[in-house]
């Protein structure tokens, strides 16, 4: 019985793989003479849709060219600005008008309060001689840092992190004597606990610490750590006032709703400073020397 021959192209082609270019086979798509070993088309022929000649929207819409950060970036900056002020007004309209809220609020402090001194010292961590201590100690390293970068606007982030925080009572204060909220059975008899100024204050302090700092890390670890420390200064705080019975939790909801728009804020107000940052990362990269960066 004779075997049925195999097609001399099929000879060795038994394992398996990528069929292979033939020599010769890719210069027959160039023009012009050109060898240079590309199988795809000539550099000197114009393409059907150039990517050269395709422009980003300004407002980053999906479908520009990449990268495209404007439309999820608006996204959340609204979610960031949005939400937390939606929720502030319905929280604060519920404590003027004694609404179904505060009295569930008020039978879930009474379940949570355990005055005790773990809670006490984690409350602490609220305190102005504390957390602003801390936000000053990033506002000086911050704006050490980029003057010695070379950042045209190295005073920016410092100044608009110090103004943030001047926001704090700026905002709190009225609202404690508008709303006139009464404590809770743990404090002596008294009102003004609507919102809790501890903890506005140890979220804007912190948060706005974190976000000083967080463009001098180098490392993807260094930054996680950063900002869980940050939050978890801030829970801390948000438990412990709640845990001692110093605020209702209504009051520090409200008020991680205002430090969340105000650190919003700030993120905005440091952006462009943080271009700059990273232009100036890129040129001493490229070997040009970060002071020699002018005015954006």
């Amino acid at each position: 019985m004779r075997d049925t021959p195999r097609p001399q192209g099929t000879v060795g082609d038994a394992r398996p793989g990528p069929p292979q270019l033939r020599p010769g086979r890719a210069l027959a798509h160039t023009t012009g003479g050109s060898h240079s070993g590309s199988p795809h088309r000539s550099d000197s022929r114009s393409s059907q849709t150039p990517r050269d000649a395709r422009h980003s929207d300004p407002d980053g819409r999906l479908g520009t060219t990449p990268p495209v950060p404007g439309r999820p970036t608006s996204f959340l900056l609204t979610l960031l600005l949005a939400v937390p002020t939606a929720v502030f007004a319905l929280i604060t309209w519920q404590v003027v008008t004694d609404g179904p809220l505060v009295r569930l609020d008020e039978r879930a402090s009474h379940a949570l309060v355990h005055p005790d001194r773990a809670s006490e010292l984690l409350s602490d961590l609220g305190n102005m001689q504390v957390a602003v201590v801390v936000l000053a100690i990033a506002l000086v390293c911050a704006g050490a840092r980029g003057r010695r970068a070379g950042l045209p606007r190295w005073w920016l982030p410092p100044a608009a992190g110090a103004t943030v925080m001047t926001l704090v009572p700026a905002l709190v204060v009225p609202l404690k004597e508008w709303t006139d909220r009464g404590g809770t059975p743990a404090v002596p008899p008294g009102t003004g606990y609507y919102p809790s100024g501890h903890t506005a204050t140890a979220m804007v302090a912190y948060g706005a610490a974190a976000l000083l700092l967080l463009p001098w890390l180098r490392t993807r670890r260094a930054r996680r750590g950063l900002v869980a420390g940050a939050a978890a200064l801030v829970l801390a705080v948000a438990f412990g006032l709640v845990r001692r019975g110093y605020h209702w939790p209504l009051d520090v909801v409200a008020s991680g709703c205002l430090g969340t728009v105000l650190l919003t804020l700030l993120a905005l107000a440091t952006g462009r400073a943080g271009a700059g940052l990273s232009r100036s990362r890129r040129r001493s990269s490229s070997g040009t020397p970060s002071w020699r960066s002018g005015p954006s």
